[in-house]
């Protein structure tokens, strides 16, 4: 097979996403790279920081802690990630991110399989900065 329509990104060459809080990149998507089964991306959250409540009802999360510390809250929940540490985030689980810790935290993600619209993707659970939610109205879907 032939190697063709290899792109390399880097982080910084994605718009940053402050939608739910804190920064996140879809560095390696169907948008950047032309990816069919997910996408993958880094997560920073200054001390305090946090992306509020969501979930995925078709994508499972792979989350990698790379730097600082991070709290998970899976359906209320807490679980405490140190960097090196990552977990799974099982698809239409609600999952925020908190930085508990006194550094940036740094995280690469990768969800799959893809939703069959990127507005289908995600489904805001609480306020947050720039989400419906926010707006007056908190989405909630079937679980």
């Amino acid at each position: 097979m032939a190697v063709r329509n290899i792109r390399v990104i880097a982080v910084d060459d994605v718009p940053a996403n402050r939608k739910r809080g804190g920064e996140t990149r879809a560095v390696l998507s169907p948008g950047t790279v032309g990816s069919t089964s997910g996408f993958m991306g880094v997560a920073r959250l200054q001390p305090g920081e946090r992306i509020s409540e969501h979930y995925h009802p078709y994508s499972e999360e792979f989350l990698l802690l790379v730097r600082g510390a991070l709290t998970l809250d899976l359906d209320d929940k807490p679980f405490e990630l140190a960097a090196g540490q990552g977990l799974v985030i099982p698809r239409e689980v609600r999952h925020r991110l908190r930085n508990t810790g006194s550094e940036e935290a740094f995280a690469v993600f990768h969800l799959g399989p893809l939703a069959p619209s990127p507005e289908l993707g995600h489904v805001d659970t609480e306020d947050g900065p720039g989400t419906r939610a926010d707006e007056g109205h908190i989405v909630r879907g079937e679980r």
